[in-house]
């Protein structure tokens, strides 16, 4: 099927067909509601407000925000006067220099009080303006009551510039148009059916594609309500989603084990579940047990999709019912089409491995400033993701690992997330990251770092017990030849593992 192209429009022209009257979006914390008509006169005033102090088009609007209808407001504003930047508030001081420099920011939008590291790199150079909210939830700019006409943006026009994860090097540009990001809301709404009755939980944080995407400009591209909490927190989730009727959420593994943890073996499902039509998982690999024992204690079923920045998010998704859905599979593609390539660029059969790579109007043409990247980056007009994986017969994608990360020990391919899901089978482990280390004679071996579970099911595992556990179902050349037991493992800010990082902190000198 080719990748669909209807639904192109601006961010605000998402919003334009809902009636006024219809809820947009819920602060639960304050119990704040606002409408569709409120939100687009909120986006507007603000894009004027930019427009006033000097943002015009092309301009980058920095934005370090917590979750919430001024994050919201913000990025739809921004993306109107000028591209909206929005940075991970937990940034250091250091980390918002680069991200400033690197931007160009000609602002950047910050709450009243605290994220003084962020106030610190923009010193003199780049300018603040305080965003607030009252207590009838009208998100203004702080002292900038003059307004300015903003020139309306074309839909080709950048809209959202986020930077790549940078695992592999320097964080690369992307630049996302109106056209990439709104053609992406439509094939997410399609995916699940979304529709004006739909209430979203957004959990993800909104400086990442993942929460911008699928939990908020999804949801408003189809009059539904997103509910939008300051912070994921598990012990108010529940009565979050049963105050205000959650149809779905989507999250990273990593939340969908902390709501888990607080499951009790045989309790009934919370009763924030009850109207939940389904569950998404993205950003991450959901193991295929976590995906079952989600679905038996909440009740829904568990729909894992495959998401990156480059694409605007959503490339595939396992289907609602009565679709199967396939643990361990992506899914097949959603609008968007995948091929699975050689290293040639040339397209391998059914089954084999290779690089996924995509196509699509979704899909950026190329890195911002970077002909090093884009020259590398595409095999013709394929986009390739730097993932490995297989389509079976039926067109669902199977990722097996980043292609950077796999171990190369003696010759032999290693796939780390294999290991991962085998580890993740013993009944004491929680958390699980395989990776290669340097190793004099095969050249990379393979290790991995557990978390065990805080019951008693994980006291009496030691190392020598998991290593045992691993040679009864590993070849010999896959098996962990150590197992470090820690107590955490590092994240990236959106939940993704940071597999390098963990080498770095557990692999040995070569011996």
């Amino acid at each position: 099927m080719s990748p669909s192209t209807t639904g192109q429009t601006t961010l605000l022209g998402l919003l334009e067909s809902t009636p006024a009257d219809r809820t947009a979006v819920i602060v639960p914390e304050q119990n704040i509601r606002i409408t569709y008509g409120e939100l687009r006169r909120q986006v507007e005033a603000l894009a004027e407000a930019l427009a006033a102090s000097g943002v015009g088009r092309g301009d980058r609007v920095g934005i370090a925000l917590p979750n919430g209808l001024p994050n919201i407001v913000a990025f739809l504003a921004a993306s109107m006067a000028g591209t909206a930047a929005p940075l991970n508030p937990a940034y250091k001081e250091d980390e918002f220099k680069f991200y400033l420099e690197d931007t160009n920011a000609r602002v950047l939008i910050l709450p009243p009080e605290g994220i003084d590291e962020a106030r610190r790199a923009a010193g003199n150079t780049v300018p603040i303006l305080t965003i607030d909210m009252n207590d009838a939830g009208n998100v203004t700019l702080t002292g900038v009551t003059a307004r300015k006409p903003i020139v309306p943006p074309a839909i080709t026009d950048v809209a959202l510039v986020l930077h790549t994860s940078g695992s592999t090097g320097r964080p690369k540009r992307v630049p996302l148009s109106h056209a990439n990001l709104s053609i992406s809301a439509g094939n997410v709404a399609r995916s699940y059916a979304l529709s004006s009755e739909d209430v979203s939980l957004c959990v993800m944080p909104l400086f990442h594609v993942h929460g911008l995407v699928a939990s908020t400009l999804a949801t408003l591209s189809t009059g539904g309500t997103v509910v939008v909490p300051a912070k994921f927190a598990p012990l108010s989730f529940w009565r979050i989603a049963r105050d205000h009727g959650a149809t779905w959420y989507s999250a990273v593994p990593t939340i969908h084990q902390l709501l888990l943890a607080r499951v009790e073996p045989g309790a009934p499902k919370p009763p924030g579940a009850d109207k939940l039509r389904f569950i998404r998982s993205c950003s991450a690999s959901l193991p295929p047990q976590v995906m079952h024992d989600l679905e038996a204690a909440f009740g829904a079923p568990v729909l894992e999709a495959y998401g990156m920045t480059e694409a605007a998010h959503q490339m595939a998704s396992n289907p609602l019912p009565p679709g199967a859905r396939m643990p361990g599979s992506v899914g097949p593609g959603t609008d968007v089409r995948i091929s699975i390539r050689d290293g040639e660029g040339r397209e391998v059969a059914a089954g084999e491995r290779g690089e996924v790579c995509i196509q699509g109007p979704n899909v950026i043409k190329g890195y911002e400033n970077n002909p090093e990247a884009n020259a590398t980056s595409f095999f013709g007009d394929w986009f390739r993701t730097g993932d490995q994986g297989t389509l079976d017969e039926n067109g669902y994608l199977t990722l097996v690992g980043r292609l950077k990360e796999l171990i190369n020990r003696g010759g032999e391919k290693i796939s780390p997330r294999e290991i991962d899901e085998v580890l993740l089978t013993h009944p004491a482990i929680a958390e699980a990251v395989c990776f290669g280390v340097p190793h004099r004679s095969w050249g990379e071996e393979v290790e991995a770092a557990v978390v065990l579970r805080p019951s008693d099911s994980g006291a009496g595992a030691t190392q020598a017990e998991l290593l045992a556990f691993c040679k009864e179902r590993l070849a010999d050349f896959k098996r962990p030849k150590q197992i470090h037991i820690t107590t955490a493992i590092p994240r990236t800010a959106t939940g993704k593992i940071q597999r390098r990082i963990v080498a770095q902190a557990f692999a040995p000198q070569v011996s």
